[in-house]
């Protein structure tokens, strides 16, 4: 029964108004990292977007950059078959965690490509169930993306992470995939943008390569 009151009342949350662009395990992320690159942006600008990333490009304010996509297995994050210094920006949306090698490689190789001053852009997770697309080995706190790339040689610009408990019920619920009504006042909004430090479900971190 209450359970079934609780779902009640997330339907009809989640039915509110407002615009609905992101879901809960993508809304604060996305809302942090909504338009953090914008004033690197340009039409003579390169991002290399990692396995369907170019979203995320465009997200963080990439929207004259040409957006040049690899995927695995044709190319692996561990081995970009680029010169250094190719690209202005690389960015990876919720890769790093499916990386079948080592991620300190990954983060290096995604640092190498950048011309001095380019930023790498990487999201992912830490509490989250296994998942495939094609296979999931890794997980990763805040303190872990910084970690990666300071070992690479970048600058940490910004790194942070996403969770709660209730959002995680929430999910267990069946809710995950329904979007998040951008609407203060909305009981879905303040469960998507609480954030406890020590649950987070998904993380992220913005580099840049020394110029």
């Amino acid at each position: 029964m209450e359970i079934r009151l609780l779902c009640d009342l997330l339907d009809f949350a989640y039915a509110g108004p407002g615009p609905k662009n992101w879901h809960i395990t993508r809304f604060a992320m996305y809302s942090a990292l909504r338009g953090q690159l914008a004033r690197a942006d340009g039409p003579n600008r390169r991002c290399l977007a990692i396995s369907g990333s170019s979203s995320l490009g465009r997200l963080l304010g990439l929207r004259e950059a040409a957006m040049e996509g690899v995927a695995y297995p044709e190319v692996s994050l561990t081995e970009l078959p680029f010169p250094d210094g190719s690209f202005d920006a690389v960015v990876s949306d919720q890769v790093l965690e499916h990386v079948e090698g080592d991620p300190f490689r990954a983060v290096a190789e995604s640092v190498r490509v950048l011309r001095p001053g380019g930023h790498a852009v990487h999201t992912t997770c830490l509490i989250n169930p296994v998942h495939g697309a094609p296979s999931d080995f890794w997980r990763f706190t805040p303190q872990a993306l910084a970690l990666l790339g300071t070992t690479a040689g970048a600058a940490v610009v910004l790194t942070g992470g996403w969770g709660n408990r209730i959002a995680l019920k929430v999910i267990d619920l069946g809710f995950r995939m329904a979007k998040i009504p951008e609407d203060a006042g909305n009981p879905a909004y303040q469960i998507a943008t609480r954030n406890e430090p020590g649950f987070p479900i998904t993380t992220w971190v913005i580099l840049r390569k020394p110029a």
